[in-house]
Protein backbone atom coordinates (compact mmCIF):
# COMPACT_ATOMS: atom_id res chain seq x y z
CA UNK A 1 0.00 0.00 0.00
CA UNK A 2 0.98 3.40 -0.42
CA UNK A 3 0.03 6.15 2.25
CA UNK A 4 -0.65 9.43 1.05
CA UNK A 5 -0.35 12.95 2.53
CA UNK A 6 -3.56 13.87 4.27
CA UNK A 7 -5.01 10.11 3.97
CA UNK A 8 -6.56 8.55 7.32
CA UNK A 9 -5.31 5.48 8.43
CA UNK A 10 -7.42 2.95 10.80
CA UNK A 11 -6.41 0.06 12.92
CA UNK A 12 -7.72 -3.43 12.45
CA UNK A 13 -6.94 -5.12 16.02
CA UNK A 14 -8.32 -1.45 17.82
CA UNK A 15 -9.50 2.02 17.71
CA UNK A 16 -6.27 3.48 16.34
CA UNK A 17 -6.48 6.32 13.62
CA UNK A 18 -4.07 8.55 12.37
CA UNK A 19 -3.45 10.89 9.56
CA UNK A 20 -0.81 10.87 7.25
CA UNK A 21 1.69 13.66 7.53
CA UNK A 22 4.63 13.42 5.46
CA UNK A 23 4.82 9.93 3.27
CA UNK A 24 7.69 8.93 1.06
CA UNK A 25 7.58 7.02 -2.65
CA UNK A 26 7.34 4.22 -2.55
CA UNK A 27 5.48 0.83 -0.99
CA UNK A 28 5.67 0.61 2.50
CA UNK A 29 3.31 -0.90 5.27
CA UNK A 30 2.28 0.71 8.26
CA UNK A 31 0.51 -1.54 10.94
CA UNK A 32 -0.65 -0.93 14.53
CA UNK A 33 -0.63 -4.04 16.85
CA UNK A 34 0.61 -6.07 14.37
CA UNK A 35 -1.97 -5.84 11.64
CA UNK A 36 -1.79 -3.52 8.42
CA UNK A 37 -3.95 -0.01 9.14
CA UNK A 38 -6.46 0.30 6.12
CA UNK A 39 -8.51 3.14 5.01
CA UNK A 40 -11.91 3.18 7.04
CA UNK A 41 -14.23 3.77 4.20
CA UNK A 42 -12.54 1.00 2.19
CA UNK A 43 -14.79 -1.98 2.22
CA UNK A 44 -11.99 -4.19 3.78
CA UNK A 45 -11.48 -2.54 6.94
CA UNK A 46 -13.35 -4.63 8.96
CA UNK A 47 -11.51 -6.07 11.98
CA UNK A 48 -8.85 -8.69 11.65
CA UNK A 49 -8.71 -10.55 14.36
CA UNK A 50 -6.19 -10.74 17.59
CA UNK A 51 -3.29 -8.54 17.98
CA UNK A 52 0.31 -9.18 17.88
CA UNK A 53 1.19 -8.94 21.93
CA UNK A 54 4.76 -7.79 21.25
CA UNK A 55 3.17 -4.84 19.51
CA UNK A 56 0.53 -3.39 22.59
CA UNK A 57 2.39 -0.77 23.60
CA UNK A 58 -0.34 2.02 22.88
CA UNK A 59 -0.23 5.26 20.85
CA UNK A 60 -0.88 8.69 22.54
CA UNK A 61 -3.48 10.56 21.45
CA UNK A 62 -2.27 14.13 19.11
CA UNK A 63 1.38 13.10 19.31
CA UNK A 64 3.58 12.13 15.93
CA UNK A 65 5.02 9.24 15.03
CA UNK A 66 7.90 9.41 12.49
CA UNK A 67 10.46 7.52 10.69
CA UNK A 68 13.08 9.98 9.95
CA UNK A 69 15.23 7.86 7.22
CA UNK A 70 11.97 6.53 5.50
CA UNK A 71 10.46 9.98 5.89
CA UNK A 72 7.17 9.32 6.97
CA UNK A 73 5.13 11.07 9.75
CA UNK A 74 1.55 9.89 10.94
CA UNK A 75 -0.56 11.85 13.72
CA UNK A 76 -2.41 9.88 16.04
CA UNK A 77 -6.18 11.29 15.59
CA UNK A 78 -7.54 8.54 18.02
CA UNK A 79 -5.22 6.62 20.95
CA UNK A 80 -5.32 3.24 20.81
CA UNK A 81 -3.92 -0.35 22.83
CA UNK A 82 -1.67 -1.02 19.28
CA UNK A 83 1.96 -0.12 18.77
CA UNK A 84 2.01 2.05 15.86
CA UNK A 85 4.94 0.49 13.18
CA UNK A 86 6.01 0.71 9.47
CA UNK A 87 7.56 -2.21 7.94
CA UNK A 88 7.47 -4.21 11.35
CA UNK A 89 9.54 -1.37 13.03
CA UNK A 90 7.92 0.27 15.86
CA UNK A 91 7.80 4.67 14.92
CA UNK A 92 9.53 6.63 17.51
CA UNK A 93 7.26 9.25 19.15
CA UNK A 94 8.40 12.44 17.27
CA UNK A 95 10.44 15.38 19.78
CA UNK A 96 8.41 18.38 20.30
CA UNK A 97 10.61 21.53 18.81
CA UNK A 98 11.01 24.09 21.50
CA UNK A 99 9.47 27.12 21.32
CA UNK A 100 11.76 30.27 20.93
CA UNK A 101 12.00 32.37 23.88
CA UNK A 102 9.74 35.23 23.56
CA UNK A 103 11.56 38.73 25.86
Amino acid sequence: MKPRVGQLLASTVDGTTVIVVKAPDGDFTVTCGGAAMVDPKAKDAAPAGEPDPAQMDGSQLGKRYADDELGLEVLVTKAGQGTIAVNGTPLPLKDAKPLPASD
